[in-house]
C-alpha cells in the first residue's frame, strides 16, 4: 500500500495507519458530502522519520525524566517544549522529504495549504479528544509545509495529550501519528456545529464566525450561536456575538482584520442556519453517533471540514482546566488589562483595608466575623487568581512556541532571554532590602528599626529574623543583565518585514508582560494572604486563652484553606527511609549554572531566617514572598518543576543555578547535605568526597569535582 494517499482511495481497514479524523471524512467522500481536496500521510510516515533520524531515542530519555503524575502543568510546558523543538531542529531524511514532496506536487502545485493531525486513536466513538493535537492553516511553500508536517507530528506529545497518556496509550514505542492535508478553503463564514447539545438532548448547537473557523477555535473571535429544537429546527434561542474582526489569510499567515459594514449583524442567515443544522443531523445519522463537526461556506456552497464523535468529559476532571489555560493573544491582552487595572489594586485594597484592623481590640463576636470576611475574600481572590492570573502565564508559552518556531535555536529555552529583565516587583523589593543592609549594621537607629518593623510584616518574619537575614545581604547579588538579550532581539528583528513587525512586536510584548505578571500578582496576593494569617494568628491566641468554643471551628476552616493554590507534595522516599543514599538525582534544568555547597532546606517560613549566604536553597516550592532569600543562594532545588515557577524566574535575573523537578527534595535531601548542581542538565549530585568542597569553586574545578563524583 502506497504511505500517500487521497481521501478517494481509503477504506475502513485504513485506520491504523492513517487515523480517525482522515477516516471520518474518508467516508463524508463516499456519501457525497462536499469536503476539501486531502491527501493522507500515513503514520509509518512518522515512524520512519523517528527511527532514521534517532529520535524515538531522545523522545523516550524526556519522557523519563519524572513520572507523570507527579509533575505541574508546568512541568508538562516544559516537557512539551523540548520535544517541539526536537522536531523543529530535526530535519526530514533526505528519502522521506522527496516521497511527500512529490505527492504534494501532484495534489497542490501551488495552493496553500491546511496540515492537521490524525491520530489512530483519535475521534472514534470511545475516544475523542478535541484541540489535543495541532491544525496549521494557510502554509505556503513546500519548505514550511514540510516543517508543518514536523510540527504536527511533534503534537502527538504536547503538553495537552500527555494529560491523556493513559487513554491515548502514549508510549513512544506504541504511538503514532498521520497527517491530513488539505487545500486551504476560505468562506465567507464559518463555524462548528453539534448534533446534540450537552445539557439537553431535544436541542442542537451551531456557532459561527465571519472568515476562517481558527478564529473560533483558538478564541480570538466570538461566535454567534444558535440552539435549536431538533424535531423542529425552530430556533430556541440566539446570542449574538460582540466581534469586530474576524481571522483571514494573509501573506502566508492568518490574521484578524476588522469586520466591513456589510458584514455587521448575525453571521448566518436563516435558511444558511438551516442548512447546517439539517447536516448535521444527517452526520448524526451516518455516522449512528451524535458528531461535532466544522464546516465553511463558500460561495453558496458548505463544505464539511471535519466530523468527530461527541462524548462528554466529567464536569469534574481537573484537565478540563489544565485546556483553559491555553490562551488566545487577543485574550491575553484583555487578562493583562484586568490583572493591571482590576485584580492586583482589588487584592491590595481589601489587603490594606483589613491591615488598618487592630483585632485585639474587637470583641470575640466582631473578631470572628472579621476573620471569616478575610477568609471569605482570600478565597474569592484565590479563585479569580486561579481563573485570570494563571492562564495569563500562557503568553510566555506562546511567545517561546512563536520564538522557536520562528529561528529554531537548539536551546528550547532561549527565549526567556527576551523576556527577563524586567522590573519585576520582587526584585525591586530586594533592591530595598540590599539599600536597608547597606545601612544596617545590627544597631538601633530608630529610622532604619522602623523600616525593619515595616518590611518585616511585609515578609512575614519577626524584626529580629529580619536583622539577621540582613546582615547577611551586604554586597549581595545583584540581578544580571539579560545575556545576548540586545543580539537576540535584533536576531528576532530581522526575520520580519515592516508589515509583519507589528503583531510580532505584540507577541514580544505579550510574553514580556506573561513574564513579569507570573511573579507581580502573586505579590498582591501574598498581601491579603498575610492579613488572613494575621486573623488566624489572633485567633489561635484567643483558643489558648480558652475563649469561645465556635473559634476551635474557624480554626478548622482557615486550616482546609491553607495552600488552596499549591498543589500537594507527592509521595516519595522519606528522610528517614533511606537506607541506600541516590547518588544523583534528575529534575529539569531552570536556570543554567554550576554550584557546590552545603543544602538548607527550608519546610516554613520560620526556617528562612536560618538561612546562610552560599547555602544551596532546597524546597517544595519557592513562593514569591520568600524570594527576598534567594541573593543569598549559592544554587536553588525545588519539588515543584518547571522554567516557569517563580523560583526560577528569580534564579534567572540573579544568576543563580537552579534545578527543579525533584521529586520529594526536602525529604531526600537533608540539612549540610553537601551537594553539587547542575542547572544546565538539571542534575544535583551527591559527591562522594570525605572532605567539604569549596563553597565557591572556579568553574573549571567544580566542572573537574562534577566529572570526578559521576566517575565515582
Amino acid at each position: 500500500m502506497r504511505r500517500i494517499q487521497p481521501l478517494e482511495r481509503l477504506s475502513p481497514a485504513d485506520l491504523p495507519q492513517f487515523g480517525g479524523k482522515t477516516l471520518a471524512l474518508a467516508k463524508l467522500t463516499r456519501r457525497g458530502y462536499s469536503v476539501p481536496q486531502s491527501l493522507a500521510i500515513a503514520c509509518d510516515c512518522y515512524r520512519d522519520y523517528l527511527q532514521a533520524t534517532g529520535l524515538g531515542a531522545r523522545l523516550t530519555m524526556e519522557l523519563g525524566r519524572k513520572d507523570f503524575a507527579q509533575m505541574r502543568w508546568e512541568e508538562l510546558w516544559d516537557a512539551a517544549l523540548r520535544i517541539r523543538n526536537l522536531f523543529l531542529t530535526t530535519p526530514l531524511p533526505t528519502s522521506l522529504a522527496t516521497e511527500i514532496s512529490t505527492a504534494l506536487d501532484r495534489h497542490f502545485p501551488e495552493q496553500p495549504l491546511v496540515i492537521r493531525s490524525s491520530a489512530p486513536g483519535e475521534d472514534s466513538a470511545t475516544c475523542s479528544f478535541a484541540g489535543l493535537h495541532d491544525s496549521f492553516v494557510n502554509i505556503r511553500g513546500r519548505k514550511e509545509q514540510l516543517l508543518a508536517i514536523r510540527k504536527v507530528w511533534a503534537s502527538l506529545w504536547s503538553d495537552r495529550a500527555l494529560l491523556y497518556r493513559q487513554e491515548l496509550g502514549l508510549t513512544v514505542a506504541d504511538s503514532s501519528m498521520a497527517v491530513l492535508v488539505q487545500e486551504l478553503i476560505v468562506g465567507e463564514t464559518s463555524g462548528v456545529a453539534f448534533s446534540v447539545a450537552p445539557d439537553d438532548r431535544r436541542q442542537l448547537i451551531v456557532e459561527a464566525v465571519r472568515g476562517l473557523n481558527q478564529g473560533l477555535v483558538d478564541g480570538s473571535v466570538e461566535p454567534d450561536s444558535w440552539r435549536i429544537d431538533r424535531d423542529s429546527l425552530r430556533t430556541i434561542n440566539y446570542r449574538a456575538a460582540h466581534s469586530s474582526h474576524k481571522l483571514v489569510p494573509r501573506n502566508g499567515q492568518v490574521q484578524l482584520v476588522p469586520l466591513t459594514p456589510t458584514e455587521q449583524g448575525p453571521v448566518l442567515s436563516n435558511s444558511d442556519l438551516a442548512v447546517v443544522a439539517r447536516q448535521v443531523l444527517a452526520l448524526e445519522q451516518d455516522f449512528s453517533s451524535p458528531q461535532d463537526c466544522e464546516w465553511t461556506w463558500r460561495d453558496g456552497q458548505l463544505i464539511l471540514l471535519q466530523a468527530r464523535p461527541v462524548t462528554t468529559v466529567p464536569a469534574d476532571d481537573d484537565r478540563l482546566w489544565y485546556f483553559n489555560l491555553h490562551r488566545s493573544l487577543t485574550n491575553l491582552k484583555q487578562l493583562q488589562q484586568r490583572i493591571e487595572t482590576e485584580i492586583m489594586p482589588g487584592m491590595e485594597e481589601i489587603a490594606a483595608r483589613f491591615a488598618q484592623v487592630e483585632l485585639t481590640n474587637l470583641s470575640d463576636a466582631i473578631c470572628e466575623e472579621e476573620v471569616r470576611q478575610r477568609l471569605q475574600q482570600l478565597h474569592y481572590w484565590e479563585e479569580t487568581y486561579r481563573r485570570d492570573c494563571i492562564p495569563m502565564a500562557h503568553g510566555i508559552r506562546l511567545f517561546g512556541e512563536f520564538y522557536n518556531d520562528l529561528l529554531q535555536p537548539q536551546d528550547p529555552f532561549e527565549f526567556l532571554e527576551l523576556l527577563r529583565g524586567g522590573e519585576l516587583r520582587a526584585l525591586v523589593r530586594n533592591r530595598r532590602m540590599a539599600d536597608l543592609a547597606s545601612r544596617w549594621d545590627g544597631g538601633a537607629d530608630s529610622s532604619s528599626i522602623a523600616e525593619i518593623d515595616e518590611l518585616a510584616a511585609e515578609l512575614g518574619l519577626l524584626p529580629d529574623q529580619l536583622g539577621r537575614l540582613l546582615l547577611q545581604l551586604t554586597d549581595q547579588q545583584r540581578p544580571q543583565t539579560a545575556l545576548h538579550r540586545d543580539d537576540l532581539e535584533s536576531a528576532y528583528r530581522r526575520h520580519f518585514n515592516a508589515t509583519e513587525w507589528p503583531q510580532a512586536e505584540e507577541i514580544l510584548a505579550i510574553g514580556r508582560a506573561s513574564y513579569r505578571l507570573r511573579d507581580d500578582d502573586n505579590i498582591s496576593l501574598a498581601q491579603l494572604q498575610r492579613e488572613v494569617k494575621r486573623g488566624e494568628m489572633e485567633v489561635r491566641r484567643r483558643c489558648r486563652a480558652g475563649i469561645k468554643p465556635e473559634f476551635g471551628r474557624l480554626l478548622e476552616e482557615l486550616t482546609e484553606g491553607k495552600n488552596a493554590l499549591r498543589s500537594p507534595s507527592p509521595g516519595g522516599a522519606k528522610a528517614g527511609d533511606r537506607a541506600v543514599r541516590a547518588r544523583q538525582l534528575q529534575g529539569q534544568p531552570a536556570s543554567a549554572g554550576l554550584a557546590t555547597a552545603v543544602a538548607r532546606v527550608i519546610r516554613s517560613e520560620q526556617d528562612l531566617a536560618d538561612f546562610k549566604r552560599g547555602e544551596i536553597l532546597v524546597c517544595d516550592a519557592i513562593d514569591p514572598v520568600m524570594t527576598f532569600i534567594v541573593p543569598l543562594a549559592a544554587g536553588i532545588v525545588e519539588r515543584r518543576g518547571g522554567m516557569l515557577i517563580h523560583g526560577a524566574i528569580i534564579a534567572r535575573e540573579y544568576g543563580i543555578p537552579c534545578v527543579s523537578g525533584i521529586a520529594g527534595a526536602a525529604d531526600i535531601i537533608s540539612n549540610g547535605d553537601l551537594l553539587t548542581i547542575d542547572g544546565y542538565l538539571g542534575l544535583v549530585f551527591f559527591p562522594a568526597t570525605s572532605g567539604r568542597l569549596a563553597s565557591s569553586p572556579q568553574p573549571h574545578q567544580l566542572r573537574k569535582e562534577l566529572d570526578d563524583a559521576v566517575r565515582q
